[in-house]
């Protein structure tokens, strides 16, 4: 049987709908506010926190601790009106009911944000469950820890029988060597990427198309134990 693990932001809506960059920009005014930084600061220590650990708020834990309420960090940077942003998305509620299998959200966000996400798209009730930072015990993708927790989390499905749909190309290159079917949203991807994924699409919407592709790749060497 095939589990999914979906992606939030940048997945089940795109960058077109405003939310992911306001989002970005609030994570970046957190910085300045919490930390005193001038606004360019801030970009150069989020990119490089993000390039060294994954998201901002890892780099906050691991270099900033005594700075460090993830709590209050997602209360800040999720505090935005989302109905401005986003909408039911009917399109995108059959989409997921035509995948076969049970259906997780996996999120580097937290469940409170996932859940207002899920509630205005229309989809909360598509998902058997929400899988986010502090479930896997606030390691983010791309660690390794976060997806096999992850997978624990989903049932203990084989990682072969997982597929991780995400916009992010090194969360799937993470996952695949460790069995995963992989799943890139992108609206342009150069080929030397898509060969690093099972498949690309370039939007959530195209994704029951790409299953009988996705179910038919090969396993990695690593999941077969070789």
């Amino acid at each position: 049987m095939v589990v999914w693990l979906l992606d939030l932001d940048g997945t089940l809506y795109t960058d077109r709908t405003g939310l992911w960059p306001a989002i970005s920009a609030r994570i970046t005014r957190y910085l300045e506010v919490r930390l005193g930084l001038a606004p360019g600061a801030a970009q150069a220590l989020r990119r490089r926190w993000v390039a060294a650990y994954g998201t901002t708020l890892q780099g906050l834990l691991h270099e900033m601790p005594h700075h460090a309420d993830p709590y209050d960090y997602f209360a800040f940077t999720h505090d935005l009106p989302l109905e401005a942003y986003l909408a039911p998305d009917p399109r995108l509620r059959r989409t997921l009911e035509a995948l076969p299998g049970p259906k997780w959200v996996f999120t580097n966000a937290d469940a409170a944000h996932a859940r207002r996400v899920l509630e205005i798209l229309g989809v909360a009730e598509v998902f058997e469950g929400i899988i986010d930072i502090f479930a896997t015990d606030l390691h983010p993708k791309p660690w390794e820890s976060a997806y096999r927790q992850a997978l624990t989390l989903a049932g203990n499905p084989p990682p072969g029988d997982a597929v991780l749909v995400d916009d992010r190309l090194c969360n799937l290159t993470a996952a695949r060597p460790l069995g995963f079917r992989t799943v890139w949203v992108a609206r342009e991807a150069a080929a030397a990427e898509a060969r690093q994924v099972d498949a690309v699409i370039p939007e959530i919407y195209a994704l029951p198309r790409a299953f009988p592709r996705i179910a038919g790749a090969p396993m990695p060497s690593a999941a077969r134990g070789h």
